[in-house]
């Protein structure tokens, strides 16, 4: 029910924000070449030449009908655009919060059995520094090093060779489907490099949610009673500590997803990777009001449908966190 309200305020805020910066996207798209007629043409075509408040309102009752409008950067509906890049950006996204949670998880309920070991202090020490590195910088020695020096990973691209046989527009799910290990080699190499620099920040707060999580529950009346009584440690950690101790955990699966379907457009741009990103980024660029105010609302949607899916994994691991 607040999806509705929040895409809205968002679409309001984002197209003031972009209205206010100081650039022409109708001399952009013109080109470096054209005459104030054809610069004047444009901006009468796409409504540049309204006031803000008309351009809103036009853009909402469009929005309402489910045009989200026409890209200056690449002339094509942006509902299209957003179609054919959505399933490379989803692709990266799942591979890298899978990744994240199979090797967050365990190691934050290790770290946290280990507490104030020498591995606990290792372990909380990669966390920071997985917090603290920025991305692309990270994704740009992650190239330096395995894609130059070594020469071991392609740095750009999303598939070497030709692509497999389209199904769900996800290349590596597409070649098993089709049973075509060239295409599913090639998918896999390329992903490997973008997916890595996703990977280390959001496997670094899932081991930290984990940790803190587990600490907590080992230290509560009823894990402390259950010692008493002579339960074995395995049983004690995994049939009680965890399922009160991942909630928090689990809250930040969903807002990972939302971040990392959203917020890989430094990424995508560093790895040259053809998804939402780079479209994102082309669109700011030329100041592709539209098509920017197109990704936004995707990203708003994401967040979303993020944070739902975590209410309703909640409601069946613990009900007491959707009541409160």
């Amino acid at each position: 029910m607040y999806l509705v309200p929040t895409l809205l305020g968002l679409v309001v805020l984002v197209f003031v924000i972009s209205n206010v910066v100081p650039a022409d996207p109708a001399a952009l798209a013109a080109g470096p070449f054209a005459d104030q007629k054809q610069i004047e043409k444009i901006r009468q075509r796409y409504g540049f030449d309204q006031p803000v408040h008309v351009q809103l309102w036009m853009y909402l009752k469009r929005l309402a009908r489910g045009d989200l409008g026409e890209s200056l950067y690449t002339h094509r509906d942006i509902s299209w655009e957003l179609f054919n890049r959505f399933p490379a950006t989803l692709e990266l996204t799942l591979v890298s919060l899978f990744m994240s949670v199979v090797l967050g998880i365990p190691i934050g309920i290790f770290s946290a059995i280990r507490r104030n070991a020498w591995i606990d202090h290792v372990l909380r020490g990669i966390t920071i520094a997985g917090l603290a590195i920025a991305a692309f910088w990270l994704g740009i020695e992650l190239q330096l090093v395995f894609g130059y020096h070594l020469d071991l990973f392609p740095i750009s691209g999303r598939i070497t060779g030709a692509r497999p046989e389209e199904i769900t527009g996800l290349y590596i799910l597409d070649s098993i489907l089709t049973w075509n290990g060239r295409a599913l080699w090639g998918s896999l190499v390329h992903i490997t490099l973008p997916a890595a620099t996703l990977i280390f920040t959001a496997f670094a707060t899932l081991v930290r949610f984990t940790r803190a999580g587990v600490l907590n529950a080992l230290n509560s009346d009823y894990v402390l009673y259950e010692r008493a009584m002579g339960m074995p440690r395995k049983l004690l950690i995994y049939k009680y500590v965890l399922r009160n101790a991942v909630t928090s955990t689990i809250t930040q699966i969903g807002l990972l997803f939302g971040y990392l379907l959203a917020g890989s457009v430094v990424i995508e741009r560093v790895f040259s990777w053809p998804g939402m990103g780079s479209f994102a980024v082309e669109s700011i660029l030329m100041m592709d009001y539209a098509a920017v105010l197109g990704v936004a609302l995707w990203a708003g949607v994401a967040y979303t449908l993020g944070n739902l899916f975590v209410d309703i994994i909640l409601e069946f691991i613990d009900p007491r966190e959707t009541t409160r």
